[in-house]
């Protein structure tokens, strides 16, 4: 009976395999492929001119990445954290009449109360200390 189980895991082994390999795969020919393209590139101005980044046909000017403040991503991270909280609140509000009818119906709603709760004193943190002002 135990090897009859052992058996159903076969298929699983042989997609990790596959998976591994094929991740293995992809940077091998990578690697050969990049090796490939510097051996047959010409070193020439006109090599040079095809490695510049394209931009809508300007030249371009300064570097490629800027810099942007902490804030910025300060602002991103209370924007992610305020968007799970309404991921997470949809699906109880839609079940919710159907949640009552049920034993633990107090327990569901007191356990609802204090995510929002902890969620509240949250934004009520990041509004004194003046998160959400873009002016600072």
């Amino acid at each position: 009976m135990e090897d009859a189980q052992l058996k159903e895991y076969v298929p699983v082994l042989i997609l990790g395999l596959v998976a591994i390999g094929f991740a293995f795969g992809s940077l091998v020919a990578s690697v050969l492929l990049g090796k490939l393209g510097n051996r047959n590139r010409k070193l020439g101005n006109r090599a040079r001119i095809k490695d510049t980044a394209y931009e809508c046909g300007m030249i371009p000017i300064g570097e490629g990445g800027t810099r942007l403040s902490v804030k910025f991503y300060l602002v991103a991270m209370l924007f992610i954290l305020f968007d799970i909280e309404v991921v997470f609140l949809y699906p109880w509000a839609v079940i919710y009449k159907e949640m009552l009818k049920g034993v633990y119906a107090n327990m569901i709603f007191g356990s609802m109360i204090t995510f929002l709760g902890i969620l509240f004193v949250g934004y009520i943190y990041a509004l004194k200390k003046r998160a959400f002002d873009w002016k600072s």
